[in-house]
């Protein structure tokens, strides 16, 4: 079964959806010329593809109620970039693209979809690529001192859930001030 197929089989059994928090993320480290073609799929399918077929399924059912939200997990190098991670920098920078786009597309039916760009949030992503060295040099270097917790970017998406429906489009930054 194919990812489109997977996500519709999700769906198939669902008649009504309010809220859409497309949270997919892979990262990978590396100068760009040594990443492979396959590399590069798959953090494009991972951090990009899956947000537009769970958006593809999700919408239609947001359309009969003329009503929904859909928040999407971004990151701050989708806005400024990261040296050796352009692949994850340019899927980040697809999903905030995405978002503007279709929160214009979606506005005149009560749709809002915004995007949380995260800064350094201490997860396992993060664990596995970066060791903790490299955590503590990022901690220093963001002005709160610390890594942002899941339950804050949990927090930040309650409420965006909760926001005005005028309030679509945008890409909210949680990051401690770092960028």
């Amino acid at each position: 079964m194919g990812d489109a197929e997977a996500v519709e089989s999700l769906f198939k059994n669902i008649s009504s959806i309010d809220i859409v928090i497309n949270n997919a993320g892979i990262a990978w480290l590396g100068l760009l010329t040594d990443m492979t073609t396959r590399e590069w799929q798959e953090v494009m399918s991972v951090n990009l593809d899956a947000l537009f077929y769970t958006s593809r399924y999700a919408i239609p059912l947001m359309l009969r109620q003329h009503s929904g939200r859909i928040i999407n997990i971004s990151s701050v190098w989708g806005s400024v970039g990261a040296s050796a991670e352009v692949a994850y920098s340019a899927s980040k920078g697809g999903v905030n693209a995405f978002t503007k786009a279709l929160a214009k597309e979606l506005a005149p039916s009560g749709i809002a979809v915004n995007a949380i760009a995260c800064g350094v949030i201490d997860t396992d992503m993060n664990r596995t690529h970066l060791n903790a060295e490299e955590m503590d040099i990022l901690r220093n270097e963001i002005p709160a001192d610390r890594l942002g917790s899941p339950e804050e970017v949990a927090a930040l998406a309650l409420l965006l859930a909760d926001s005005p429906i005028y309030m679509t489009g945008q890409i909210l930054t949680i990051d401690g001030g770092w960028i």
